[in-house]
């Protein structure tokens, strides 16, 4: 080999391995830029490695990438401070903003769990955005392929047959004036227009979840917009304070404009579910 031919060799070696660590170090990327700017503008993001506001649990290598489970935790800000919104972003999927959650003061807490699918192997950010304007930012790298091309894990008959039917429940007894966890189950194919039924070999076309509204006693607790980032079956576990008996109550619109809805009366200290 020549020299010429052997520097460009080792040459070409260096730039793909710094890309791959570009990648894997976070470095901006084009997507993450248009992204950003896309959801807070030109405010800038804190990397916030110490986990002081915003904290996300991912696994650095996904089970299953058509299901792979986010947490995302938030801490209580001093000075009356509270986190009014948080982003889920999957840089490297075909739509990259996951989800946008919004949280009422009743919420108590601004904290999510969910399950997600993983196109390729990507970043995966939570921003949280506070009531004085700054945005911070936890991530994870995760190793994961294919997930918002895998086919459905149910016939697609049967999974139309329970279309829009929901579970609410608590996971402990409801205290008043405390964050009481719930969790909303959603039977949803969340079809992502990418994925190929097995038997008829056509793309299935896109139908998912894009709007849950959960109130309490008729005052909001959570909103999020959501695509088919989010997995078949959508389950939310979220935060809110109950302060006396009232309707803990679900709403859903589809990408098809079909509404589905769901409550369960809640009494503190009384578990509830439905």
């Amino acid at each position: 080999m020549s020299i010429s031919r052997r520097l460009a060799f080792l040459l070409a070696g260096f730039l793909w391995v710094a890309g791959v660590q570009a990648a894997e170090d976070g470095s901006d990327t084009a997507i993450w830029g248009k992204v950003k700017t896309l959801l807070v503008g030109d405010r800038p993001v804190i990397d916030d490695t110490a986990g002081s506001v915003i904290e996300l649990e991912a696994p650095v290598r996904a089970e299953d990438a058509a299901v792979v489970p986010l947490a995302v935790r938030t801490k209580q800000q001093p000075g009356g401070v509270h986190i009014s919104k948080v982003h889920l972003v999957i840089d490297e999927n075909p739509s990259p903003i996951g989800g946008t959650f919004t949280f009422s003061p009743i919420a108590g807490r601004a904290d999510i769990e969910t399950r997600v699918r993983i196109e390729a192997y990507s970043w995966v950010r939570a921003l949280a955005e506070t009531s004085d304007g700054k945005v911070y930012m936890a991530r994870r790298y995760v190793k994961a392929s294919g997930g918002c091309s895998a086919p459905a894990g149910k016939d697609q008959e049967e999974a139309m047959a329970r279309l829009g039917k929901m579970k609410l429940k608590l996971d402990d007894d409801a205290v008043a004036g405390q964050p009481s966890a719930a969790q909303l189950m959603i039977s949803h194919p969340n079809s992502s227009g990418l994925a190929m039924d097995q038997l008829t070999r056509l793309y299935v076309p896109p139908h998912f979840v894009r709007r849950v509204e959960v109130s309490y006693a008729g005052e909001p607790v959570m909103t999020a917009d959501v695509d088919f980032s989010i997995s078949e079956n959508p389950n939310f576990r979220f935060w809110f304070v109950p302060k006396g008996e009232g309707e803990l109550k679900a709403v859903i619109v589809d990408s098809k404009d079909l509404k589905f809805e769901s409550a369960v009366a809640i009494r503190p200290g009384m578990k509830g579910g439905s």
